[in-house]
């Protein structure tokens, strides 16, 4: 794809030397395009309001349409029904939780962390909420949570649009001879269609779904902004396989430990959802051992609560601006955002070769993991603590100098 005239690009790394930062890691779910303000500086209370519950929607209409595999947490969070989450738990605490009828169905490990997660099914007829209870009560040392299901950050038209020339579309990809195969990025997503032009002259790994291919809009154009910027292997991870319970913690965590694994230092995640106690545990495992996770931080509106797991410590939370830099007025605002970049008034790749307008913090994270994965060859705790420290120093606030809750340390890549 061609050059677009005023594509902003956006690099994060990890927290100052001198100040640890706090930011938000997960992106909201999709937002239907036709269903946002035409004006959106214009736009009132209302709208801005109507954006906090268009994902709370999306999730009443997942649930409703899969009563037996989802339920929801007591903040009305969706969940994997009658499955708990354990973080490497004892052999005791697994011995009394069979004894109270309770299986092990599955185990996710990241062996180079020590990182061991069980997922425990319930016994028949025990609600997923008393089931998380009364393993907290039976172990109160261990860890336990929901197996949280999370959403995309971002909006992309529901069909294709017809294919069109590169130059109207987002930056091309770099030539397959420019690539450092020792840089590498990581995408955590929804599947890609690896088929589409964009990412003819990429090198591209993927991983989830046994030999299925599932391409979606979302992962597609995220992973078109990526390679777009990133002279690097591309990582992709499906967690969503087309599945009802797509997107659960579970899923996360063992394609990250993919990613470990194959030492992918920099990890793109433009997914949003509540907080879990095991995916932070995890998160912060990873970068403290050199990792980075870039994540958009969610289009609920400005006032809303933060998502995860960008609002998790050390995380590299981004917001999304337009074509004037101004900052998308369903964009979250808060501490959590560390970073902006370009996330609307542009096209990335669609499914069936094609190229479709796209909008939302999802589509700001990839410019700022590309910018990070650069200079990143390896894990490394100090390097990327000093690269995100860089790139806040090159940032430009639009609105004042310094950090703020709206743009962070500011725009990045706007030279791009």
């Amino acid at each position: 794809m061609g050059m677009l005239p005023r594509i902003l690009v956006i690099t994060v790394m990890a927290t100052a030397a001198q100040a640890q930062i706090h930011v938000p890691s997960l992106p909201l779910p999709g937002l239907p395009l036709q269903n946002l303000p035409g004006n959106l500086d214009q736009a009132g209370s209302e709208s801005v309001d109507h954006l906090s519950g268009l994902r709370q929607l999306k999730i009443q209409q997942l649930i409703r349409a899969n009563r037996r595999t989802l339920d929801t947490d007591p903040a009305g969070e969706p969940i994997v029904r009658s499955e708990i989450l354990a973080l490497s738990p004892t052999d005791d605490a697994l011995a009394r939780a069979e004894l109270r009828g309770f299986v092990v169905d599955r185990q996710q490990t990241i062996s180079s962390a020590s990182l061991l997660l069980t997922v425990l099914k319930a016994p028949p007829k025990l609600s997923t909420k008393k089931a998380l209870s009364e393993l907290r009560d039976a172990d109160p040392q261990g860890l336990y949570d929901y197996n949280h299901i999370f959403t995309g950050g971002g909006a992309v038209p529901a069909a294709p649009s017809p294919t069109e020339p590169a130059s109207q579309s987002a930056p091309s990809a770099p030539p397959a001879e420019t690539l450092r195969p020792h840089i590498r990025v990581g995408l955590l997503d929804t599947g890609i269609d690896a088929t589409h032009p964009v990412f003819h002259d990429s090198v591209v790994s993927t991983w989830g779904c046994g030999d299925k291919k599932i391409p979606s809009a979302h992962g597609t154009a995220v992973a078109s902004i990526l390679v777009a910027h990133a002279r690097a292997e591309l990582y992709a991870a499906d967690v969503y396989c087309g599945a009802p319970t797509g997107g659960a913690v579970d899923a996360i965590v063992a394609a990250l430990g993919w990613m470990v694994q194959e030492q992918v230092t920099v990890i793109n995640v433009s997914l949003v959802g509540p907080k879990n106690i095991l995916l932070e545990r995890i998160v912060t495992a990873l970068i403290a051992r050199g990792h980075v996770i870039v994540a958009a931080v969610g289009n609920d509106g400005p006032s809303a609560p933060p998502l995860y797991p960008a609002a998790y410590a050390d995380v590299v939370g981004v917001t999304a601006v337009d074509a004037r830099r101004r900052v998308l007025l369903e964009a979250e605002r808060g501490p959590q955002v560390m970073f902006a970049a370009l996330g609307a008034d542009f096209k990335a790749a669609d499914i069936d070769h094609g190229y479709a307008a796209v909008r939302g913090t999802s589509f700001a994270a990839p410019t700022v993991a590309a910018l990070l994965a650069a200079p990143l060859s390896t894990p490394d705790r100090d390097a990327a603590r000093a690269a995100i420290e860089a790139l806040a120093k090159q940032a430009v606030n639009p609105d004042r100098h310094g950090r703020d809750l709206t743009y962070g340390f500011g725009l990045v890549g706007a030279e791009k």
